[in-house]
């Protein structure tokens, strides 16, 4: 019987696996060094961990984005100025027909077809020729006392500064500019008045406005009151235009402590286009002195405006003669007027340098209307003005030839073409 050989003895997994895996182990460490030495080294991670790769990584480039440059600052104030508002007798009594209520006197009518052109300034000046009060009669010419209600009724419409000096300042003597006074103390504080002066220790208070950031400065002059001395009752006075070291001091400090410098001048004589010579000698010093705008009032008739060069560069804007804006008067070129409207712009550099220029004057005719006997009186600017309005108008009694072609070429004919505006 032969004999089986003894069966082999299968080896267990562990020792038949051993071999393998560590020739396995050896391959894949040999591969994962060549792969690591073929990355750049940006991307290798050392031994250390993700927190030693992250500490090796260099910081990361800063912002290609452009630092924004300051820009400047360009703060700018819309002005406008309105000239003689002269109120006669039929004015005031008009305004005490239309009174209702508590009030006694309503001038609202009068100044409602301008209200809406204010509305787009953010300053409006005025000569108030007659002295406003609440305590004296009203009067007209030669010695006129107006109503406050006819202040109150500007205020209403967008007027916020008033000039004091003119002509009829002394009309009614040391009572009525005490009684005048005491009603401007009244009116709100928004309400700048220039022209009067508490005697010379008050020359030095200058009348300041701020409006969008831009200070603006008031003076008023006039060259004379109708013969009427100042006598030592009065408890303020006007400068007369004579008076030239007061307004250059004045002037000069007003050009320290604000942007702009705006001056009214009652100068020239009375119901004359042509503009004389010491209108334009006193315009050019006073643009010397500081003024960057004049505003010429008191012939009751139009004159011309111009540019000028002030001793420093810079350039002065004179309007000689805005003419009435709201009287009974009776000649056509009486019943034409304008107001001027123009732009003062501060503009401040980044590194604190001040730039102001005065823009874009223009004069803008006004109307004003009254019916037969001086009746409705009110104004209009010429570009609401209308054939059948002029056709009505009570000078037509006295002037058939008024019409409103005829406003328009008092206007054109005495407002250079590159200041005149009759859109």
């Amino acid at each position: 019987m032969a004999k089986h050989a003894a069966p082999r003895r299968r080896p267990t997994a562990g020792k038949r696996g051993i071999l393998p895996l560590l020739l396995c182990a050896a391959v894949s460490i040999g591969l994962i060094a060549v792969c690591l030495s073929l990355l750049p080294a940006r991307d290798k991670i050392p031994v250390g961990g993700m927190q030693a790769a992250d500490s090796a990584l260099p910081e990361a480039p800063a912002s290609s984005v452009p630092e924004v440059e300051p820009e400047p600052v360009v703060e700018t104030v819309t002005f406008s100025a309105t000239g003689d508002d002269l109120i006669h007798s039929p004015i005031y009594k008009q305004a005490a027909r239309r009174a209702s209520g508590d009030e006694k006197y309503s001038f609202d009518y009068c100044y409602e077809h301008i209200a809406p052109f204010y509305a787009q300034q953010d300053v409006n000046w005025i000569n108030q020729e007659t002295l406003c009060n609440d305590e004296l009669e009203p009067s007209t010419y030669p010695c006129f006392s107006t109503p406050g209600d006819c202040a109150r009724a500007l205020y209403r419409a967008g007027v916020r500064v008033f000039s004091l000096s003119n002509n009829h300042t002394y009309d009614k003597g040391a009572k009525g500019i005490a009684a005048t006074l005491r009603f401007w103390e009244s009116m709100p504080e928004d309400v700048v008045t220039t022209g009067l002066w508490a005697g010379e220790s008050d020359y030095d208070r200058i009348p300041l406005q701020t409006v969008n950031g831009v200070t603006i400065a008031y003076l008023s002059y006039t060259e004379h009151t109708n013969g009427i001395p100042q006598n030592s009752s009065m408890t303020a006075n006007v400068i007369y235009t004579s008076q030239t070291d007061v307004i250059q001091r004045q002037v000069q400090t007003a050009r320290q402590q604000a942007d702009f410098v705006v001056v009214g001048v009652h100068w020239g004589v009375e119901d004359s286009h042509t503009i004389v010579d010491s209108q334009r000698t006193l315009a050019q010093q006073l643009a010397n002195w500081g003024a960057d705008v004049i505003v010429g009032t008191h012939p009751h008739v139009l004159q011309d405006a111009q540019w000028l060069t002030a001793e420093d560069g810079r350039q002065t804007f004179v309007a000689y003669s805005l003419g009435n804006f709201l009287s009974t008067q009776k000649r056509p070129d009486q019943l034409v007027g304008a107001i001027l409207t123009l732009q003062m712009q501060k503009t401040t550099d980044p590194d604190g340098t001040v730039h102001r220029v005065v823009l874009e004057p223009k004069l803008h005719p006004t109307v004003t209307h009254y019916d037969a006997g001086k009746s409705n009186v009110r104004t209009y600017l010429l570009r609401d003005y209308t054939q059948e309005l002029a056709a009505s108008h009570g000078a037509r009694g006295n002037y058939p030839g008024f019409s409103l072609e005829k406003a328009g070429q008092i206007a054109e004919n005495n407002i250079s073409s590159d200041f005149l505006d009759l859109t």
